[in-house]
């Protein structure tokens, strides 16, 4: 199953998810992630946080959705609708689900209020990321509907 985590600029929360995705999933699992206004460049601070959390940050680029290299299964949008922010549609015959998470690239404040912006953002999506790699995946890629339900359920999970 390839999983697309997809967002505006393609620099910090699809990122995060991606990677801690490729990290944690089983054999036979695989996330990429794209942007719908790609920024060109993965933020720093996303690849410092990945790399102090012992996730490998080799190979990965802030993309279009448009160059994507297979067809995902399944789209995760990661943008936050309550930001204001506009959450690209991804058109195809895909399993669709919203865990929408706040921008870190746009805090402000201090280093330590910045980075904790950052760290914030990744706690969630490794909790939801981990909440939806502990479910029976084998018997649920069989049942798209009740697949959808529990990455709905998901979607509104926030970390301990």
């Amino acid at each position: 199953m390839k999983i697309l985590f997809l967002c505006t600029g393609n620099s910090c929360r699809s990122i995060l998810a991606e990677a801690t995705f490729n990290h944690l999933a089983p054999q036979g699992w695989h996330a990429m992630s794209a942007g719908s206004h790609p920024s060109g460049y993965v933020h720093p601070r996303s690849l410092a946080l990945l790399a102090r959390e012992g996730i490998a940050t080799e190979g990965y680029a802030s993309k279009s959705w448009d160059n994507l290299p297979h067809t995902p299964d399944i789209v995760i949008t990661v943008c936050a609708n309550a930001a204001g922010e506009a959450c690209p549609a991804y058109l195809g015959p895909v399993l669709r689900a919203h865990w929408g998470v706040e921008d870190p690239a746009h805090a402000t404040g201090t280093d330590a209020e910045i980075d904790a912006a950052f760290l914030s953002a990744y706690l969630i999506l490794r909790a939801r990321i981990e909440a939806f790699l502990a479910l029976p995946l084998d018997a649920l890629q069989h049942d798209p509907q009740k697949l959808t339900a529990e990455l709905d359920r998901i979607g509104s999970l926030m970390p301990v």
